[in-house]
């Protein structure tokens, strides 16, 4: 039985084995989602206490389930970039001369939908974007759709329509953190990809890429400080990602559509989760062309990923 309940602030979508939490005025986050496995229940989002623990300290706490748009982490130099020859400069929130994050992850969205059926419950949220910064003065309407599905399952989707009179360039992710139970050293990890995005110094890319074929197969994150983007492997014949909880036997799938080329991963200072972020482009795109989605005037696209905890044998 699927069950969805809602007030001004939290969005609560339920089944039997599944509770997930979004919160709609916070950029439309997904704050918690716990599981029933192996007989505990668990909360596998690293998310905030409260509304006002959001307010206060979203960019602190490393925008945790933040919507990435409509770039993806950095654009240096404050946030400059061309397109159509002409100099922007785009970004609200600059760290160590890089704008980070997009422009939406704090604003409030609406719920413009919602179902539930025998098999699932789902609920959509917009934000319409009406050019407001002037480092992107390209109109556009986001959709962010939540559904909670059989066996420990969240499926999210998003849809981008350019409300602009011109092509626009535009890219999507999600900034989410995740916890198995264990510190972030007792897990271990895999990826569909045995290539890396070289950056510098301020973590921009360069334009090359470099094997890295450790997580090809099942690695310890022991000591591993990661702040880094993989390019994934297309087509996926599986998962684009595993985390694994070896001890306690769960897992986390995330299973990306092929828009989404790229993964980043993100190991925070206090290494209690860890942050495994789909990307439709590599960090610096509106620069770089790494994945750039170029869309044309009044037309749209549509993202999905899923994921799922299971138990791993």
């Amino acid at each position: 039985m699927y069950t969805i309940s809602k007030d001004a602030d939290v969005i609560v979508i339920q089944s039997d084995t599944s509770r997930i939490e979004i919160l709609p005025g916070c950029g439309a986050i997904l704050n918690k989602w716990e599981v029933n496995i192996h007989g505990k229940k668990m909360n596998v989002i690293d998310g905030y206490d409260s509304i006002e623990d959001f307010e206060q300290n979203c960019e602190s706490k490393g925008f945790r389930s933040s919507k990435l748009s409509p770039y993806v982490c950095r654009i240096p130099d404050n946030g400059k970039y061309i397109y159509g020859n002409k100099e922007y400069q785009i970004g609200k929130f600059d760290l160590n001369g890089s704008s980070l994050h997009g422009l939406i992850y704090n604003m409030p969205f609406e719920v413009s939908f919602e179902e539930t059926t025998e098999d699932t419950a789902m609920v959509a949220l917009s934000y319409y974007y009406d050019g407001w910064d002037p480092g992107y003065p390209f109109p556009y309407f986001i959709e962010v759709i939540y559904y909670l599905l059989a066996n420990n399952t969240v499926k999210v989707c998003t849809n981008i329509i350019n409300e602009h009179s011109t092509t626009i360039p535009i890219a999507d992710g999600w900034h989410p953190y995740f916890n198995l139970g264990k510190p972030v050293d007792e897990l271990y990890l895999e990826m569909a990809s045995d290539v890396m995005v070289v950056f510098d110094d301020r973590l921009i890319p360069t334009g090359a890429l470099k094997p890295e074929a450790r997580f090809e197969f099942l690695h310890s994150l022991e000591g591993l400080e990661l702040d880094n983007c993989f390019l994934l492997r297309n087509p996926l014949l599986g998962p684009a990602c595993s985390l694994v909880n070896t001890e306690d036997k769960i897992a986390l799938t995330v299973t990306p559509d092929e828009f989404y080329q790229y993964l980043q991963l993100y190991t925070p200072s206090h290494r209690n989760s860890i942050a495994i972020e789909n990307l439709t482009s590599a960090p610096n795109a509106f620069n770089n062309q790494m994945g750039l989605i170029l869309l044309p005037a009044e037309d749209q696209f549509q993202l999905t990923t899923t994921y799922q905890v299971v138990p791993w044998t």
